[in-house]
């Protein structure tokens, strides 16, 4: 999985758990502060990138990624998702809690963590 479809993710997934405005991700892997927001109403959600002028939006359990056109499916139990991303055929599970998302994508079989910060 890319690594901005991973900050992508992280934030959809916040905004719809908590059912806050997020206005921002830290991606602690690459120590890089992301200009990404996200909001979430009723099982839909919208994010941009606004770095990369990139919408994520869909009602779940299907949200499109306007960079790569593909779609990434979600699944949310309480703190925790899981989820599947068509465009690298990679699965990721994630859990949420306080202002962190910790993120597994199985594809790299790695842990990435993101700090979110929210209105």
């Amino acid at each position: 999985m890319k690594p901005e479809t991973r900050a992508m993710i992280a934030a959809s997934a916040y905004a719809l758990i908590f059912g806050k405005k997020v206005a921002g991700v830290h991606d602690h892997a690459s120590g890089v502060d992301l200009d990404i927001a996200a909001e979430a109403r009723e099982g839909r959600v919208q994010a941009v990138d606004g770095a990369r002028s990139v919408r994520f939006a869909g009602t779940l359990p299907e949200v499109r990624d306007s960079s790569t056109g593909a779609y990434i499916s979600f699944e949310l139990d309480g703190t925790t998702a899981r989820g599947f991303d068509r465009s690298t055929s990679s699965h990721f599970s994630l859990r949420a809690q306080d202002q962190i998302v910790q993120l597994y994508d199985h594809g790299q079989e790695a842990w990435f963590a993101f700090s979110i910060q929210t209105i």
